[in-house]
């Protein structure tokens, strides 16, 4: 693994002369993949097929599609804001950067732009900005331009044998160019964009004064989304609830391609264990992990609290919401605040079930790390379709919290029916594997190449 100050230019090196007729370069012996690049170059050179560029803003999902792709041969090089490596590791030790790497990737191409990553850091913490979106479009667009600079650099490749992959606001720029140059380019839209900001605005309505910031989105960053769509050949999303809501903003259907997310169990040889059922007489154990705020539906998590006793529920995760309402909570609600990856664990260990009252998400992820917990989840339709209702949990319509406290009641009052939905949950999130995502790119890639694919995601 080569860190991204000694990444200046592309792996390898070239003698003095262009030797523009030739597309091999040998990879520098530094590297400790050297024999392995090697016979990927004399590949590349003889028998050219569909590789991949991804670029990713932050360690999104683990890293989980470049690393199924990397497995998979496919993976020409990953771009990324920052990666933790050599004397960035050694002398910077935050858990957030730290965090920033994958030893599935460790012999991979992948470079980074370290330096203007931590600058950007510091910057946030000394001026912070509540222009929050804006910022985030700065970040996109200075990061897609860096992406840019180093994929002119790319002289020896098949662009036209080349996917280029990347996520929404980082992607632009660098599709651009690599568009230009024959590639194929697909960005993955991680969230229902306008759909889900005007859902939000109307809860700001619903429950005046319970977001400590009001949400606020220029225009230009829609503007700059919508052309993302425009220009890529397919657009990724995680959920059906996503593809409908980008259908309602003008994406074309037959364009947009479902790719749920992945999940893996961690090293932790206790997280496939069951959590113990709760002794009887005690209180039935919920937990809510995530952001604490408006589009997570919270206050409907509150009224339902309300309205059942006997539960316990526990709320983990960086407040959104003013204090005064945490302060008014019902004395059976805790609030924790943000929580370490070690505490998570432990939340989901002590909980009975999960609960998901959520106004709009991609797809939320924590549905399959509570699953693969052995938690039901009791969520709504607006994310990603994990729950079979009845079945691993509870799919409910959002903002009820009526509904919501029904399906808890149900629970507490059945200890049968919450064990046999624990095992049937531990058996969902099974459905959701690397395997999984790689039949889904493999799919994808099919589609991108001969639109007339099939590109149902795959579950078997």
């Amino acid at each position: 693994m080569t860190c991204a100050k000694d990444r200046n230019q592309p792996l390898g090196f070239r003698s003095g002369k262009e030797n523009q007729g030739k597309h091999f370069k040998l990879p520098t012996r530094g590297t400790r993949c050297f024999f392995r690049n090697i016979a990927k170059q004399i590949f590349k050179v003889h028998a050219p097929s569909t590789s991949w560029i991804c670029t990713q803003i932050g360690a999104r999902e683990h890293y989980a599609i470049p690393r199924v792709l990397h497995r998979s041969g496919k993976l020409e090089a990953l771009y990324t804001d920052y990666w933790s490596c050599g004397l960035w590791q050694k002398f910077l030790r935050s858990p957030r950067l730290t965090s920033r790497q994958h030893e599935d990737l460790s012999d991979a191409e992948v470079y980074s732009f370290n330096g203007t990553a931590v600058l950007d850091g510091l910057r946030k913490r000394v001026r912070p900005n509540t222009d929050a979106y804006s910022e985030f479009l700065r970040i996109g667009s200075k990061f897609g331009k860096q992406v840019r600079s180093k994929l002119i650099k790319r002289r020896e490749q098949h662009w036209e044998n080349t996917i280029f992959f990347g996520y929404d606001t980082g992607f632009l720029a660098g599709a651009a160019w690599a568009k230009n140059q024959g590639a194929h380019c697909i960005v993955c839209q991680m969230d229902p964009s306008r759909t889900e900001f005007d859902l939000v605005r109307a809860e700001e309505k619903r429950w005046p004064g319970w977001a400590k910031t009001p949400i606020l989105v220029p225009e230009a960053y829609f503007a700059w989304r919508k052309a993302e769509w425009a220009l890529a050949d397919a657009v990724v999303v995680n959920s059906q609830w996503t593809l409908d809501a980008l259908v309602q903003q003008g994406v074309p259907s037959e364009k947009i391609h479902i790719v749920p997310l992945a999940y893996e169990a961690g090293l932790d040889e206790n997280e496939d264990s069951p959590t113990p059922l709760k002794p009887d007489g005690e209180p039935l154990r919920v937990l809510f992990l995530g952001q604490v705020n408006l589009r997570k539906g919270i206050p409907y998590l509150l009224e339902a609290a309300k309205l059942i006793k006997n539960i316990q529920v526990e709320i983990a995760g960086s407040i959104a919401i003013a204090d005064q309402f945490v302060v008014k909570a019902p004395p059976n609600v805790r609030f924790h605040g943000a929580v370490t990856r070690d505490r998570v664990r432990k939340f989901y260990r002590e909980a009975d079930v999960f609960v998901l009252p959520t106004i709009s998400d991609g797809f939320a992820l924590t549905q399959l790390e509570a699953m693969a917990h052995g938690l039901p989840v009791i969520t709504t339709p607006h994310c990603g379709q994990v729950v079979t209702d009845g079945l691993d949990g509870f799919v409910i319509p959002a903002r009820d919290s009526a509904a919501l406290a029904d399906r808890l009641r149900t629970l507490q009052d059945d200890p049968e029916r919450l064990q046999a939905m624990r095992e049937a949950a531990q058996l969902t999130v099974r459905r959701f594997s690397l395997n999984h995502l790689d039949k889904n790119l493999r799919t994808l890639e099919a589609s991108v190449k001969s639109p007339s694919t099939d590109t149902l995601p795959s579950f078997d």
